[in-house]
């Protein structure tokens, strides 16, 4: 058996939502290294010439959408645009998301309703839109980016792991139902990761110190660091490939170990 083969994506056609930087540059670089096209959307034209930019510098040649995923009718069009300039989607990850740092009881109905809409909603719509051509194909992979708060609470982000956890579902109900026509849906659960989105949260202090949470998440993961990016490539390329063809409603938690972890006695 050729297991360079089984990691390949030679010929494949990946769509990673809001890709433009982060998590989801850093998933669309690894499958564009394993030999998968990339398309990515952003919902600004600013944002996708940043991102294309960006792309370039790595030698990678993605193909950018405005496209707010939000939209049903925008996402059905960016698909079919997709499948006729680079073909029929073999891999979508659902990665645009965001989170709102409000206190449940100061946050109103529709902040919160923004935040379940981008990162439940939205995986939803784009997972519709794909599924067909999968169906027609007779393969496919799709991969929704959870997060630990997909099984933990925290204070302040009350819409983030309701959404997080309907993410969760979704993915196990995906699979349930079209595990028959060999489309395998998995999610990958990221710990903290240090992105520009966290970088408040790793700030140095006025007297030097690191910032409170940022000691608090060091003290509780095993691998007593901040995840990055490039942690993700790996699982993100097992799961988009053919080695994973026999996974399907699994959750990778990527997270350094936290939630296997107690935390130290005080």
């Amino acid at each position: 058996m050729d297991m360079y083969k089984m990691f390949s994506l030679e010929g494949k056609t990946a769509l990673v939502t809001g890709a433009a930087y982060g998590i989801g540059f850093a998933i669309a670089e690894a499958l564009a290294g394993a030999g998968a096209k990339i398309a990515f959307n952003c919902r600004g034209q600013e944002h996708l010439e940043k991102a294309l930019e960006a792309y370039r510098e790595k030698g990678i040649e993605a193909k950018g959408y405005i496209c707010d995923v939000t939209d049903e009718q925008q996402v059905v069009q960016m698909a079919a645009d997709i499948e006729r300039e680079l073909g029929t989607i073999d891999i979508l990850v659902n990665n645009a998301g965001i989170i709102k740092r409000i206190p449940m009881h100061e946050m109103s109905a529709e902040e919160f309703r923004q935040v379940v809409d981008i990162d439940l909603n939205a995986p939803f719509i784009v997972s519709k839109a794909v599924i067909p051509g999968m169906i027609k194909k007779g393969h496919g992979k799709i991969i929704n980016i959870c997060s630990m708060m997909s099984e933990l609470g925290r204070e302040t982000v009350s819409a983030y792991a309701a959404a997080k956890g309907g993410l969760k579902m979704l993915t196990k109900n995906i699979a349930s139902e079209y595990g028959a026509y060999n489309i395998q849906c998995n999610g990958i659960g990221p710990g903290y990761i240090a992105t520009p989105q966290t970088a408040p949260l790793r700030e140095v202090q006025a007297d030097g110190s690191r910032h409170p949470f940022d000691r608090f998440i060091i003290g509780k993961t095993p691998a007593a660091r901040w995840g990055n990016p490039k942690d993700l490539m790996g699982p993100a390329v097992f799961l988009a490939s053919d080695a994973s063809d026999f996974v399907n409603g699994h959750i990778l938690y990527v997270d350094g170990g936290i939630l296997a972890y107690i935390g130290k006695q005080p």
